[in-house]
């Protein structure tokens, strides 16, 4: 184990970290963000929500491509709290993922100030609580980063963008549902679906008559996908978790748990009238609306008309279909000036192959979730600090297998993949069980090149999309099917690959991808390379001084 004595002195400097790897001349912001509870009653019924600055949802973090943000989080609450940023990749500093294999909690009274740079990147995304479930309590906000000024949209200038934050609700605190499933419980179907922390008719837009409008519009909810649509008025599909896609007009978009997308909207010239909006849920035992409303000037107020038809809830060929009609707009810049289709995915050899099967284990009458047999355990010091300090009986390689086998039993395990930096990756998620699966990435975009029904092999290969796959964070995989994913690993760090399932991932269904250089010693690794250690990390687990 390596010494601690190296740490003392920084545990004694300022909280506020400087950022190695940010341009001295990125423009630089600062956020106070106050943590804390308030009861309220988003579907009628009082229980603890997570507010952020007295907010829920929370403040919109609204950035440009390089800006660094330091946000200074109070954690008001009686409980640890993280807070992560799902979908920004947070170039060569996994220390601020927010993660609980990356960062110790924000103990209960005190703070820390997350700080990055939303480095080469743009498009819609959101954060959320990481730990306890706490999740289902809300803390939750927007997040855009938008063009640097020298990139074009490639689309006309939207009048103005709305953010709609979609999910499932629960009116159960989080203790409790934490608690049932620590019990070996169930959880039950959700309450209802809320938009933007609001209950049916709620959420409202103002529209002016005949301008377009940007839709950001992410499902921050617990487990259930959803489709959204708008009565009589299409959207147009352009971008999705950093990436402008080819444009198609659609009637109704499937956003699963974790995904974000943005679409534009163009008002209708008229005035005096309304229309409503719908979130509704997606296979589900029945269906969930939440509901919102498109306001023109003059209008009275609820719509005379109906609400807007979607696809039939357990209809999952409409979903597929959807979801491989998504391309990359190969011919756009998005965080640079040279065109997305410049990066040539499908001429790189294939480094390493992983075939992820998800299962489910019990230990008594309590269920845990896997991944190729492995439910994951948390251990009290974050693989990160572990990795760092060297601490040696903390994680170790060979855990989990590349492949699935069921000529073993499955176990409990801490699984971390060990992998190189630039290696080239392609992993299969296979899902054998009857419902959908989510699964996200962090610190990366991946290329969704393939998903089928049945078994994945060898020659699925074959029917890969190696032009113009769409790239992203967050990928579902249909119930007794397989999606593929290319991913070149070109950002140091410990990163997170989860089920977007909360409570998959809380009962296991997760994993950590190790991806390092050829030094030995963590302190010997270049700033060009990876970001330091922060001056203000917390410590905690075994790593702590003495």
């Amino acid at each position: 184990m390596k010494s601690f004595k190296c740490i003392a002195g920084f545990l004694f400097l300022s909280i506020f970290t400087s950022l190695f790897n940010a341009n001295a001349e990125s423009p630089h912001f600062y956020y106070e963000w106050i943590v804390s509870l308030s009861y309220r009653a988003p579907l009628g019924v009082n229980k603890q929500v997570i507010v952020i600055n007295d907010q829920f949802p929370g403040p919109l973090l609204n950035t440009t491509t390089n800006d660094v943000v330091d946000i200074n989080i109070y954690n008001n609450m009686t409980v640890p709290f993280l807070m992560t940023w799902n979908g920004v990749q947070l170039r060569r500093t996994s220390w601020q993922d927010g993660v609980e294999g990356t960062n110790c909690p924000i103990p209960p009274g005190k703070n820390w100030t997350y700080s990055f740079q939303v480095k080469d990147q743009i498009g819609s995304f959101f954060y959320y609580p990481s730990l306890l479930l706490q999740k289902s309590a809300g803390g939750y906000g927007a997040i855009r980063i938008n063009n640097p000024f020298d990139v074009p949209i490639p689309f006309p200038q939207p009048f103005e963008d709305f953010d709609l934050l979609i999910g499932d609700w629960y009116n159960a605190d989080y203790q409790d549902l934490r608690t049932s499933l620590d019990n070996g419980e169930i959880l039950p179907s959700p309450d209802g679906i809320l938009i933007n922390g609001l209950p049916p008719y709620q959420a409202v837009l103002d529209f002016e008559p005949g301008v377009t409008y940007r839709l950001r519009i992410s499902n921050v909810g617990l487990r259930t996908s959803l489709n959204f649509r708008i009565y009589d008025h299409m959207l147009l599909l352009v971008e999705t978790e950093g990436s402008y896609t080819v444009k198609q007009y659609l009637d109704s978009l499937d956003i699963h748990v974790g995904q974000s997308y943005s679409v534009l909207v163009t008002a209708k010239n008229v005035s005096g009238e309304s229309y409503y909006m719908v979130a509704s849920s997606r296979f589900t035992d029945f269906e969930l609306f939440g509901i919102g409303i498109i306001r023109y000037p003059d209008s009275a107020g609820v719509p005379d008309g109906p609400l807007p038809v979607g696809p039939f809830f357990r209809d999952y060929q409409f979903s597929v279909d959807q979801a491989r009609s998504i391309r990359w707009d190969l011919s756009v810049g998005a965080a640079r000036p040279n065109p997305q289709g410049s990066y040539h995915y499908g001429s790189i050899n294939v480094t390493r192959t992983l075939v992820l099967e998800n299962g489910v284990m019990f230990n008594g009458n309590k269920k845990a979730f896997t991944i190729n047999g492995v439910s994951f355990l948390q251990p009290d010091t974050p693989l990160k600090l572990a990795d760092y300090f060297q601490i040696s009986d903390v994680f170790s390689p060979g855990v989990i297998p590349d492949i699935p086998n069921s000529n073993y039993p499955p176990v409990f395990g801490t699984s971390v993949i060990y992998a190189n930096q630039r290696d080239f990756y392609h992993i299969v998620f296979q899902n054998p069980a009857e419902f959908l699966q989510s699964w996200h990435l962090d610190g990366y975009n991946f290329f969704v090149v393939g998903m089928d029904a049945g078994m994945w092999d060898e020659s699925k290969i074959a029917t890969y999309n190696m032009i113009d796959a769409v790239s992203r964070s967050t990928v579902q995989v249909y119930p007794f099917s397989w999606t593929s994913i290319l991913v070149m690993l070109d950002n140091r760090g410990m990163w997170n690959l989860r089920s977007q399932d909360a409570v998959n991932s809380y009962l296991g269904q997760q994993l950590y991808i190790r991806v390092e250089g050829p030094e030995k010693d963590p302190s010997e690794i270049s700033a060009r390379d990876e970001s330091p250690i922060p001056q203000n990390a917390l410590l905690c687990g075994k790593a702590v001084y003495p």
